[in-house]
């Protein structure tokens, strides 16, 4: 039992949660890895929402109302953290919904699939083809969903799929706590933050933007800035730290 009066509460429950998942098949045991990574990112911004993240999920939401075919894909760990908080943005960005692995089974999609759907979502079926110049098994999508959107949310995302839908032409939103790393970098609008808290915003924008601000804030950001800022953010945290 974890006290909650304890300073990492939040946090302990989080990774307990994760490692349940992990031991039913949600989670894979190196996505308990990733988790653990983007934690430490986390505490580099102060476990909150900075203001450019802000700013990108405002953007973020633009981007996800003008899409002719919105997509967001999930994967185990986004599953697993908020799968209310993704059934809440299908709800307000009309997004249909995909299941895509690094790590890919028919067990692991089904079981994923299940938990997803336990908690409002609607998430697309279908026979999965090879439709990215990928030689893993993200590359593995379905037609009608990834392969044919335009937009395309990918929290917790790996870099070389993420290049590789970028290159086909598709606008990539994604969700990662590492201002350096290859998704952030390649993407076309970065959120840097934490899962859980990012999705909330994007659904607030996206029930909350006009027409005219979603055309305004989807072609109002410079992804570079928002990069840099988030790692400004982080420079003056730490020499602060022990201010």
């Amino acid at each position: 039992m974890i006290p909650q009066d304890h300073p990492r509460f939040r946090s302990l429950k989080v990774r307990e949660h994760l490692a349940r998942c992990a031991e039913e098949g949600i989670l894979s045991l190196e996505g308990l890895t990733a988790h653990g990574r983007g934690e430490a990112f986390d505490y580099l911004i102060g476990e909150r929402t900075t203001e450019s993240a802000f700013r990108a999920g405002r953007s973020a939401a633009a981007l996800l109302l003008l899409a002719k075919k919105p997509v967001i894909s999930v994967n185990g760990n986004t599953a697993a953290l908020a799968p209310d908080s993704i059934a809440l943005l299908q709800q307000a960005s009309n997004a249909a919904v995909e299941v895509n692995l690094f790590h890919r089974t028919d067990e692991r999609i089904r079981k994923i699939t299940s938990l997803l759907e336990k908690h409002g979502v609607k998430v697309l079926k279908g026979e999965a083809e090879r439709l990215l110049p990928l030689s893993h098994d993200r590359a593995f999508c379905l037609r009608e969903g990834i392969g044919s959107a335009d937009v395309i949310l990918v929290p917790l995302e790996d870099g070389d799929r993420c290049r590789a839908l970028t290159e086909m032409g598709k606008t990539v939103i994604a969700i990662d706590l590492n201002p350096l790393s290859r998704t952030a970098m390649y993407a076309s609008l970065s959120i840097v933050d934490e899962v859980t808290r990012a999705l909330p915003i994007i659904t607030q924008f996206c029930r909350e933007l006009t027409k005219e601000e979603a055309q305004l804030f989807s072609a109002g950001y410079n992804n570079r800035e928002l990069l840099r800022s988030a790692i400004q953010e982080i420079h003056s945290r730490l020499d602060h730290a022990l201010d």
